[in-house]
């Protein structure tokens, strides 16, 4: 057996994980788009 496979530092989903960092990254950068937009219709 593979020796990395029997201590794993993690023993959660890898899909659960991406999907958390895609979750995250999306919001982030849809608050940034938000703030810029709310920012330029105040400007107007």
């Amino acid at each position: 057996m593979n020796e990395f496979k029997k201590e794993v530092q993690s023993p959660t989903n890898d899909v659960v994980d991406s999907a958390k960092g895609f979750a995250f990254s999306f919001i982030f950068f849809f608050v940034i788009f938000a703030i810029g937009a709310g920012i330029r219709l105040i400007g107007n």
